[in-house]
């Protein structure tokens, strides 16, 4: 007897009910009514189309608590930290371990060599020079 079990058990789900979960079932309850509820205060006042304008950025957030996902995060955790990042999060500041002494005295060991270099050059193309005088 061989049965089948999917290689994606992580992402596995419990319906409850319509293939929807409890939490997405809840959530869609509570946007139901928030939404019904708003439309319903402000139908008398503004007319049908005006009220449900107004319900949707209020039902958006609700609804999209139980349907949204973003890195095995909910909806109201992923804005969470995102608001965190944007205006709690603190820059990060690079503290030298070098004291100013330090680093000229890394130039001027830089600017020696360079020196060093730029002699032996002259004294190679000297050296260069009287082989091909002597050479000739």
């Amino acid at each position: 007897m061989v049965i089948e079990i999917s290689r994606d058990i992580e992402r596995y789900r419990e319906t409850a009910a319509l293939g929807l979960t409890a939490r997405q079932m809840a959530f869609s309850a509570a946007s139901v009514a928030v939404g019904g509820g708003i439309v319903l205060l402000l139908y008398p006042l503004v007319g049908l189309t005006p009220s449900v304008y107004v319900a949707v950025p209020a039902v958006a957030p609700v609804a999209l608590g139980g349907f949204y996902s973003c890195n095995g995060m909910n909806f109201y955790e992923f804005m969470g930290r995102k608001i965190r990042m944007m205006f709690l999060n603190r820059p990060l500041v690079y503290a030298s371990t070098e004291g100013e002494e330090t680093i000229r005295r890394i130039r001027m060991e830089e600017e020696a060599e360079k020196k060093a270099g730029r002699k032996k050059k002259r004294m190679d193309r000297k050296r260069m020079e009287k082989t091909e005088k002597g050479g000739v």
